[in-house]
């Protein structure tokens, strides 16, 4: 399982947008590693993910979701492999079957590869939000001092 905490950003209707906090990088290479490079060229721009309010979740509480390992493997298998395969498959039907020159050869490719993410993406919808709420931690007070004591 994967678990990652995240905490409530925002509510709207019945739904509770969760923001995920930001990790830093280990900064033991001071800055120099391939994690550094891409938190500096991407950026540190936060995901909302959408969290059904059915917890009675307050701005600010903490929620642990979960997800199963084997559907990130699932979902990654659609999303990358299967264009690949159809783009393979139009590239050599184009060959084999209509004995298509180099150039409409790539233009078949392309275009069952278009077929497989399409059909990565529709199978991927299914999988997208299986995700289960592990645990809700209860909003902190701040602790402040009374006058007197």
């Amino acid at each position: 399982m994967i678990e990652q905490t995240l905490t409530v950003s925002e509510l709207k209707g019945n739904t509770a947008w969760l923001i995920s906090e930001q990790k830093p990088a280990c900064e033991g290479c001071n800055g120099k590693c391939g994690s550094q490079v891409f938190s500096k060229l991407f950026g540190t721009h936060k995901k909302a993910f959408p969290l059904p309010n059915s917890y009675q979740l307050n701005v600010g509480q903490k929620v642990k979701l979960a997800l199963d390992d084997s559907k990130v493997v699932q979902h990654a298998l659609w999303v990358y492999l299967l264009p690949l395969l159809m783009a393979f498959l139009g590239m050599f039907s184009a060959l084999l079957i209509f004995s298509l020159p180099e150039l409409g050869q790539i233009g078949f490719a392309i275009v069952f590869a278009a077929i497989g993410f399409v059909i990565a993406k529709m199978k991927g919808q299914s999988l997208k939000h299986e995700v289960k709420v592990i645990k809700i931690y209860p909003i902190s007070l701040p602790v402040t001092q009374i006058d007197g004591d």
